[in-house]
């Protein structure tokens, strides 16, 4: 069993930055992709960004790219999202997930384990 406990997410204004964690236990960290994903109210869970296991391989959405950057602390069973830039349609629910494979998946389906959700609003 593995768990996902998230943190870090909070209020900003339109332009500023956060950085949400996502802490695991449960499986060998090192050897498993990760990936953030987010919701917003009446919408579907989109992918957001996703690393490799080793974290040579980091993949973004078009709609993030440039503004956020995935990285992991395999050696702290971390992976983090820095979202810088945020503009209010960033606002949704922040989930960070497992896979078991080495590479990212944009696919929800290819996700095992799920975190909780951190709730992330911008303010215009």
């Amino acid at each position: 069993q593995v768990q996902l406990v998230e943190s870090g997410g909070g209020l900003v204004q339109a332009g500023g930055s956060l950085r949400l964690s996502c802490a695991a236990s449960g499986r060998t960290f090192s050897i498993y992709a990760m990936g953030w994903f987010r919701q917003a109210p009446g919408k579907e869970r989109e992918f957001v960004a996703g690393i490799s296991g080793s974290g040579g391989s980091t993949a973004y959405a078009d709609s993030v790219k440039g503004r956020f950057t995935i990285s992991r602390d395999n050696a702290k069973n971390t992976v983090y999202l820095q979202m810088n830039s945020l503009k209010p349609e960033d606002t949704a629910v922040y989930y960070c997930a497992s896979r078991s494979g080495s590479t990212w998946s944009p696919g929800k389906d290819d996700y095992d384990y799920w975190g909780q959700g951190s709730q992330v609003t911008v303010s215009s």
